[in-house]
This record gives structure tokens, sequence and C-alpha cells, in this order.
């Protein structure tokens, strides 16, 4: 395909089709978010987080947007410090951004775990282990948990019923590790099942990593909890996505929401 399909802007293709009705993607998306979360939180412990109170589902008085947030936190020393399950859009009218995140404590240095489906109306689906070192200068690190998925993401990225989508944004491609998948397609059957298939296969990867994951020395500990915060801050403050929600919700609402989803309340007690 072109390369203005791998770079048009969310508005743009919403202005083509602004009215789909992706109910039954969103059923799907959510389907496989919750079993991705059920995976997780059966291994690792988790609990409600208080800022998510009120918000498990809301909608605006004309109903032109609605969502779910759902934060939770564990043992944020010694297993997940914070994890979000939640969705914004309409599902009568072309738009969702739907997503699971799992940002782990400091005890150990396993990567993040971002998954991201969303309609445009086409679909789009973001995933990613988002690094805690740096990949440039840190090859251990680097052979150890992304080339071993080298080839599977060759293989995803080759199919041709997926084109790259790239970021408008300088932050969120900076975000992008070398196995980030990061695609728009056709709505389908097919698509949804490989897509499921791909982001279950990454889940039980990155919970095989969390297992054998070896301690991180209490002294760096600090420095590595710092390093987090500040990239799941930016992640979630700087993301384009947040533009389009303030022609819905407006500015105040969107900044509310985005620091409830990022849990800003938590990092600034933890830190």
């Amino acid at each position: 395909m072109s390369a203005s399909i791998q770079t048009k802007t969310i508005h743009e293709f919403l202005a083509e089709a602004p009215d789909v009705d992706s109910s039954e993607l969103w059923a799907s998306f959510w389907e496989i978010l919750s079993e991705a979360k059920d995976r997780i939180t059966a291994e690792l412990a988790v609990v409600p987080h208080a800022s998510g109170a009120g918000l498990d589902y809301w909608v605006t008085d004309d109903g032109a947007y609605e969502g779910s947030l759902n934060p939770y936190v564990g043992d944020p020393d010694t297993g997940v410090e914070w994890l979000v399950h939640s969705w914004i859009g309409n599902r009568k009218a072309s738009i969702l951004d739907m997503n699971l995140q799992v940002w782990l404590g400091p005890h150990i240095d396993v990567p993040h775990l971002v998954i991201v489906f969303g309609t445009v109306p086409q679909i789009f689906h973001f995933n990613d282990f988002v690094a805690r070192r740096d990949l440039m200068t840190d090859v251990d690190y680097l052979e150890r948990y992304y080339e071993p998925l080298n080839q599977s993401f060759l293989s995803l990225r080759g199919d041709d019923r997926f084109t790259w989508s790239v970021s408008h944004g300088t932050y969120m491609r900076a975000f992008n590790s070398p196995v980030a998948n990061s695609y728009m397609a056709e709505r389908s059957d097919d698509v949804v099942e490989t897509l499921r298939r791909s982001v279950l296969e990454r889940v039980d990867t990155w919970l095989g990593w969390v297992r054998d994951a070896q301690p991180v020395p209490v002294e760096e500990r600090a420095a590595l909890r710092e390093r987090d915060h500040l990239v799941r801050r930016y992640g979630y403050t700087l993301d384009p996505m947040n533009e389009l929600s303030k022609k819905f919700l407006g500015a105040e609402r969107v900044e509310e929401l985005v620091a409830a989803r990022a849990g800003l309340g938590q990092i600034a007690e933890l830190d």
C-alpha cells in the first residue's frame, strides 16, 4: 500500500467513514484484552485502585463518547506496580481506543507490556514490550528479550493484510521497541483471529519472562523506578490520541482521564 496510508491521521480516516458501527469489533477486542488481563492476574496479584471509582462505565450526556477505566495495583516493590484495562470511544460511530497496560515494579527489569486495539473505523492494533534498559548499549538485554521475537515480528510485518501505522507523535515513535507491532487492517474475522493469537502468544511469552526474571540489585531499583515513572507519564500524556478526545470531552475532562489512566497520583505517592 502507499506510504500515505501508513501516515494518514485518525482524523482523516474518521472523516471518510464517521458513522460505522464497531460494536462487534468492540466485543471481540474487549474479549481479547480481558483474556490477556485474566492470564496475567492469575499469576500476578492485583487489586482495584481507588482512582477508578465511578469510571467502570461512563458516557457523555449526548452519548457521543463513552468508556471504561479500570486501574489496578499490586505490590509496587515485588509485582505489578500499575495495570490499567480501559477503553474510550463510540461503538456506533467508528472510533474506539482500547488498551491493557502492565507496568512492573523495579524488583525486576522485564519489559512492561502494552496492548492496544482500536477502530477508525479500520482496525488499528499496537502491542509492544516497553524496554527498561538502553537497547543501543545493553546488548545482553536486547538479546534476552527482543532477539527471540524477531522472526515472529518479521512474519506479521510481512503479512500483506497489515499496513504499518506511523504515529504522528515523535515521542510515541521513540517509545517503540524493535519488535513493536503497529498496524492498520481491514475489518475481517481472520484479521481479528490473527491478532488474537499474536497477542496471547506475546502475553504468555511475557509471563514466562516474569517467572524467570533475576532480581535487580537493590541499589539500582530507585533509579529504575524513576525512569519507569517518566516513561509511564510521557507514554500517556504525550499520546496524540488525547487531542482527538478533547474535541468530544474538552481539555479538562481529558486531562482528568489521562491522569487516572496513567496513575499519576500513584506515581506521586511512590516518588
